[in-house]
C-alpha cells in the first residue's frame, strides 16, 4: 500500500495547489514587440474616436498622444532602466519637455521661438491609419503568441523540459536541486506587463538557462519556489 504524506503545517487548499504544481509551470519568453501593447491599444481606440467626429482639433490632440504613446513605447525598447533613479531621470525630462510646450502655447510672449515652433507642428492621422497600424500590430501579435509556444520550458519537481519545434520536440534536464532566481532588469518593462529575467541553474548543467522577458514573473517564482519547496514523504507498506 503506498500513502503520501503532507505536513502538518501543509493545508489542504495549499497541498491542492503543489499537487497543481506538479503538473509543471510553464516558461515562455517572449520578444520584446510586446512592450508595445499601450501604442497597439491606443491605435484603436484612436481610430475609433475619430469614426465619430472629424475635427481638426480632435486629429491634432490624438495624433499628439498617439506620438507620445508609441514614442514612450520605443524607448522602453531601446534603453534599459535598471533603477528607479533612471525612470525618474526620464520622467523628469518628459515633465519638462512637455512643461515647456505648455508654457510656450499658453504664454506666447515669453519664448516666441519655441511658441512659433510649436503652433508650426499640425501632425494629424486619419481613422484609416490607426486602424492599419492596430490591424498590423494585431497580426503581428497573433503570430508572436504561437510561435512563443513553439519554443518554452517546463519546470517540474525533479526535471526541466525544453519544448521547441514544430514537432514538439522534446530536451529533458535532470534538475533535481534546481535553483531559479529572478532579475528585474527594466522597470518600464516590469510596470507594463511584469516581465523580468528568469535563471534557472539545474544541477546537471554547468551553465545557466537564462529566460529574458518572462512576463507576469513574481508568481512564475513563487509557483516555482512553492513547487520545488514542497516536501512530500511516501510510505510503502507491502
Amino acid at each position: 500500500m503506498n500513502q503520501e504524506i503532507q505536513p502538518a503545517d501543509v493545508s489542504s487548499e495549499e497541498a491542492e495547489e503543489i499537487k497543481k504544481s506538479d503538473q509543471g509551470v510553464i516558461l515562455i519568453p517572449y520578444p520584446s514587440i510586446v512592450f508595445l501593447w499601450p501604442a497597439w491599444v491606443f491605435s484603436l481606440i484612436a481610430g475609433t474616436i475619430l469614426c465619430f467626429t472629424q475635427a481638426e482639433s480632435t486629429q491634432i490632440g490624438v495624433t499628439w498622444f498617439f506620438l507620445i504613446t508609441l514614442s514612450t513605447n520605443l524607448v522602453v525598447l531601446a534603453f534599459d532602466f535598471p533603477r528607479a533613479t533612471s525612470l525618474m531621470l526620464f520622467l523628469f525630462i518628459v515633465a519638462a519637455v512637455l512643461g515647456v510646450a505648455l508654457v510656450s502655447i499658453n504664454m506666447p510672449d515669453l519664448l516666441p521661438s519655441i511658441t512659433g515652433f510649436f503652433k508650426s507642428l499640425h501632425p494629424t492621422a486619419s481613422r484609416s491609419f490607426y486602424f492599419i497600424f492596430g490591424s498590423v500590430m494585431t497580426l503581428i501579435y497573433i503570430a508572436v503568441y504561437f510561435t512563443a509556444r513553439l519554443d518554452y520550458w517546463e519546470v517540474r519537481p525533479n526535471e526541466l523540459l525544453h519544448h521547441h519545434g514544430i514537432l514538439s520536440d522534446l530536451e529533458r534536464f535532470s534538475a533535481p536541486h534546481l535553483k531559479a532566481s529572478k532579475e528585474i532588469n527594466d522597470l518600464f518593462e516590469y510596470m507594463l506587463l511584469g516581465s523580468g529575467r528568469l535563471i534557472l541553474d539545474p544541477s546537471s548543467e554547468k551553465r545557466s538557462i537564462v529566460l529574458d522577458n518572462v512576463l507576469f514573473i513574481n508568481g512564475k517564482e513563487k509557483a516555482i519556489t512553492k513547487m520545488l519547496g514542497a516536501l512530500k514523504v511516501s510510505i510503502r507498506e507491502d
